[in-house]
């Protein structure tokens, strides 16, 4: 107990990203006491720090997936950058930007008038051909209050054959990443809690996370083999890649969203993450993806991670209030 005690002090000493969530989601805090907090997302820490980079025309760094100018050869060498419009929109979700406030309200628009998407020149909140970017899109254009039902349209059409998504469709690929699939169930999912969704988008989302659960969240499905040994690693900022903290963070909101229990079958994932606890009870950053950042918030690998440690403190308890009943698949 004196542990936990100790962990979410720690997290309400840091940035009001965090203090929010942790009221919201750990403390079971009213929302007349963590809504001051989260409006203060908008003028202090890591939200105003990021909002402080914008460019007058609402994007970041002159481009919409990339920095104006980039050159390609750096990708190679140094690593994808995070530093322009799509990523520094799917941050201030993350953070909890207020759609309602000032900020929030001029990026949406300026960025719907002046960015577009380098791949085909198509307006930003219209998506382009790419199901991991459609995917975050869509879940930054719902929480932001834009009509984002062209992308909606788009990923439905682009459903593979078993359940989920795949980036690499355009290139011929018939079978989905777990990468893509859990981009575009965000996005699904911040969709249908925005408008309310529809009968299709529901079925989507369903058999995505079909896809999901009947690999155990990180699992081979011909051979039981982990898919990849990063799935197994939490990640923050986790930009487009996929781990097993991310998927169970996802099926909490779900859950929480549509008043469903957890399915048994993400058992072995909590494990795995209940396991990296670490002796104060927090989480470590294992490793950190390369590439331009406006900033990082945390001290590098090897170190606790606030973020990681709020996103696994919330699981958990989802999952440990609902653990005498854990809902059975259906044979």
């Amino acid at each position: 107990m004196a542990e936990a005690e100790d962990t979410i002090e720690w997290l309400l000493g840091l940035d009001p990203a965090l203090q929010w969530q942790v009221m919201r989601d750990i403390l079971d805090a009213p929302p007349s006491a963590w809504r001051p907090v989260r409006a203060r997302v908008e003028t202090e820490g890591w939200g105003a720090r990021l909002l402080s980079h914008q460019d007058e025309d609402g994007q970041w760094a002159g481009g919409a997936f990339s920095p104006k100018g980039f050159d390609w050869s750096e990708w190679k060498t140094v690593g994808q950058p995070w530093t322009a419009t799509s990523y520094a929109l799917t941050q201030l979700r993350g953070f909890g930007l207020d759609p309602a406030s000032e900020s929030a309200r001029r990026t949406v628009a300026l960025v719907g008038r002046n960015a577009r998407w380098e791949e085909g020149g198509q307006p930003f909140w219209e998506g382009e051909v790419e199901e991991c970017i459609n995917g975050r899109t869509l879940a930054d254009g719902a929480y932001f209050g834009v009509d984002v039902t062209p992308i909606v349209r788009r990923l439905l059409e682009g459903t593979q054959p078993d359940g989920g998504w795949n980036c690499e469709r355009c290139a011929g690929s018939v079978r989905s990443s777990f990468a893509s699939t859990i981009n575009v169930l965000e996005g699904l999912l911040e969709y249908e809690t925005a408008t309310g969704g529809s009968e299709a988008v529901r079925a989507a989302r369903r058999r995505g996370e079909a896809f999901l659960l009947e690999r155990g969240l990180f699992r081979r499905l011909a051979t039981g083999e982990a898919a990849d040994p990063a799935f197994l690693a939490p990640l923050y900022p986790h930009r487009w890649r996929y781990d097993i903290l991310r998927a169970l963070d996802y099926f909490r909101a779900a859950s929480r969203r549509f008043r469903t229990p957890p399915d048994a079958r993400l058992a072995e994932a909590i494990d795995i993450i209940r396991s990296k606890r670490d002796g104060r009870g927090r989480w470590s950053l294992e490793w950190q993806m390369p590439g331009r950042v406006w900033f990082h918030m945390d001290d590098g690998p090897g170190s606790p991670s606030p973020w990681i440690t709020l996103k696994a403190l919330r699981v958990l308890r989802w999952w440990d209030a609902h653990a005498a009943r854990p809902w059975q698949p259906r044979g």
